[in-house]
């Protein structure tokens, strides 16, 4: 229980700032680091270490707030970068589109499927996420890259697979 006390203390800003990011409610961002923290607690044995604390409880926080959209019927925020070989901001307006582009990112390989979540759906700083993963601000940097060439790559060859 202490342990988890500290856990708390330490990680309850990181994962408020990020649950704020991605809804950019505050109400809605204080809700759901509590349940958060709730799910972390319950499943506090499960934590493998593989990654960091603040990792793991951000990708909670993530399906907490993918969740959360799903009951209310929100949207996801539109993309705000160009990527690679055409406009996926476009594609986002298209309710369809981003139900595929939803579908792709479920699918993505790690780290390409977190790095490209934090920095579209969070809008963190490649300097952010390179911090969180322990790495360069260039491995953030190709890491989203490669994910949003992959998206692409797959909405591209379902729609000529008539998807």
């Amino acid at each position: 229980m202490q342990d988890f006390e500290k856990v708390y203390v330490e990680y309850l800003r990181d994962v408020y700032n990020f649950l704020l990011k991605l809804s950019g409610s505050q109400e809605i961002a204080e809700e759901l680091t509590q349940s958060t923290f709730s799910i972390a607690f319950e499943n506090m044995g499960k934590f493998r270490g593989t990654c960091k604390m603040s990792v793991w409880l951000c990708q909670i926080a993530k399906h907490e707030y993918f969740a959360y959209c799903r009951k209310q019927k929100y949207t996801a925020k539109a993309v705000r970068e160009e990527p690679c070989g055409g406009s996926l901001e476009e594609r986002f307006i298209d309710h369809e589109e981003q139900i595929r582009i939803h579908e792709i990112l479920h699918v993505l390989p790690e780290p390409y499927k977190e790095v490209f979540t934090l920095r579209v759906m969070a809008e963190l700083s490649y300097k952010d996420i390179s911090r969180l993963f322990g790495k360069s601000e260039s491995w953030a940097r190709v890491t989203y890259y490669r994910a949003k060439c992959m998206i692409i790559e797959r909405l591209e060859g379902s729609k000529e697979d008539g998807v």
